[in-house]
């Protein structure tokens, strides 16, 4: 936790536009549902963009070019999680400043933002292009493949730079409400992206490096609408290039909540992968079935995953104003949204599963095997979507360790655990076994972090009555 002192903002907040959310008073459904609704557009959109990427180089390149992009996928991942979770510690300290009507300190703290968004895209840039060949080698990518997958990669990570600057800018406008205009961004950025993809791959005959090409110049552009945006904001969150400096304090509170986060993700994306080795066993059906399956869960923990941001942001606004009641109502509303829609689409997904299975496949193994999955999966995403609204409430107040722990220990440790001792067990081995594993965490873990929660609130609500300064 920490206290946020400094020159505050005048009554009007200075620089307050026609975007930004005012989360600190009023009903809170209503703006939080302003808040969610672009937030699931853009991840909706964002995938579907994905999408486009895999059905063109897939249609028009072949089989090789196809599994050059597509197994890349996990790799970028786990490469820029950490990353993104630092935008995170963004949000959540522009939104205190925010709340609390610290103009300095959302001065700094975006100047801080931008410049961790340059220094980490080049770090990524470089690391990418020296290392791309030798990853992919220690992932036995296959030789017919491993040309086309390094070319890819290497003009992929050309573009990091670019996916920084907008994710850490989003993170800037998120945190004082603004999701409208990161929609508006990243709308027509994908659509050119599409664009650039038919013309790259179809009349150019470019392959994947069209592709990767399309990729970065569509990054490009969301990232420069996004930095036109904070160059022509008005008040504090104004980006002034001339003026901007790291403020190391604000960057060590910035990597104090946004670490955790982006270590939780990447420690996610490796148990994913030790955990898809276990569906990988039970054969090429099973695999095909779990993979088409998975993708359509995308659609369903993304658009649940905007009630998360919401919580972050609304907790953290709510924080820095001392509005210490409305994060009760904030956590409540936040659940309740966030599992309806998480539940809701999972159940959508799952009885109109075998309609939405065969876009993937024509297979009717392959789709069973997929309908096996999303009876148990896509079905309990409301319990998911309960399980992230602890976490995100947690973060918000400015505990992001803690969170993380827990979530790693009770959905990566407990699912891994789950299936090496269960599996061994001849009557438990079954795929269904694995699927289970993912409901069963995500209960538990919800239920810890409940708990935690009661913990971290009385703590927290104490450390600003008192003026105390948290040490997480």
């Amino acid at each position: 936790m920490f206290l946020l002192r400094g020159r505050t903002i005048n009554q009007n907040r200075g620089g307050r536009n026609k975007y930004a959310i005012n989360m600190c008073s009023g009903r809170i459904l209503p703006k939080m549902l302003l808040f969610a609704i672009p937030l699931m557009f853009s991840s909706i959109l964002q995938l579907l963009f994905n999408a486009a990427d895999i059905i063109v180089v897939g249609r028009y390149a072949g089989d090789n070019s196809l599994a050059a992009v597509g197994s890349n996928s996990s790799l970028i991942s786990l490469m820029t999680n950490l990353f993104v979770g630092i935008s995170i510690g963004t949000n959540v300290l522009v939104a205190r400043y925010y709340g609390s009507k610290d103009e300095e300190g959302i001065s700094k703290t975006v100047a801080t933002s931008i410049i961790v968004a340059v220094v980490s895209g080049i770090f990524l840039t470089v690391l990418g292009i020296v290392f791309a060949r030798k990853i992919l080698i220690m992932m036995q990518t296959p030789p017919e493949v491993l040309g086309l997958a390094t070319l890819y990669l290497v003009i992929y990570f050309f573009g990091m730079t670019p996916m920084m600057l907008y994710n850490f800018g989003g993170a800037i406008l998120r945190a004082v409400g603004d999701t409208r205009r990161p929609l508006i961004y990243l709308s027509f950025a994908g659509v050119v992206n599409v664009l650039l993809n038919l013309f790259f791959v179809i009349y150019l005959h470019l392959d994947v490096a069209g592709v990767a090409i399309a990729t970065v110049i569509a990054q490009c552009i969301s990232a420069a609408l996004v930095l036109r945006c904070l160059l022509r904001e008005s008040g504090a969150l104004r980006f002034t290039p001339a003026k901007a400096r790291i403020d190391v304090k604000n960057l060590m509170k910035m990597l104090r909540i946004g670490i955790p986060a982006g270590l939780q993700g990447v420690l996610f994306s490796i148990s994913n992968v030790v955990i898809q080795a276990f569906i990988n066993s039970f054969g090429a059906v099973v695999m095909a079935g779990s993979c088409a399956s998975d993708s359509i869960e995308m659609f369903v923990y993304f658009s649940m995953e905007a009630f998360y941001q919401a919580i972050i942001s609304f907790t953290s606004q709510n924080m820095g104003a001392g509005r210490f009641d409305r994060v009760n109502k904030v956590l409540k509303v936040g659940l309740v949204c966030s599992a309806l829609v998480g539940g809701l689409l999972g159940l959508t997904a799952t009885i109109f599963g075998h309609t939405l299975l065969g876009i993937y496949s024509s297979s009717e193994a392959v789709i069973a095997a997929g309908m096996e999955r999303m009876k148990l999966i896509a079905a309990a995403y409301a319990i998911c979507g309960l399980m992230e609204g602890m976490g995100g409430v947690m973060r918000g107040m400015g505990y992001s360790v803690l969170p993380t722990i827990v979530t790693l220990l009770g959905v990566c440790g407990l699912r891994l655990v789950w299936i090496s001792t269960l599996l061994h067990i001849p009557a438990l081995h079954s795929v269904a076994t694995v699927y289970i594993s993912y409901p069963v965490s995500w209960a538990v873990t919800f239920a810890a972090h409940f708990a935690c929660f009661l913990w971290v609130r009385k703590r927290a609500f104490g450390d600003f009555k008192y003026g105390r300064t948290s040490k997480d």
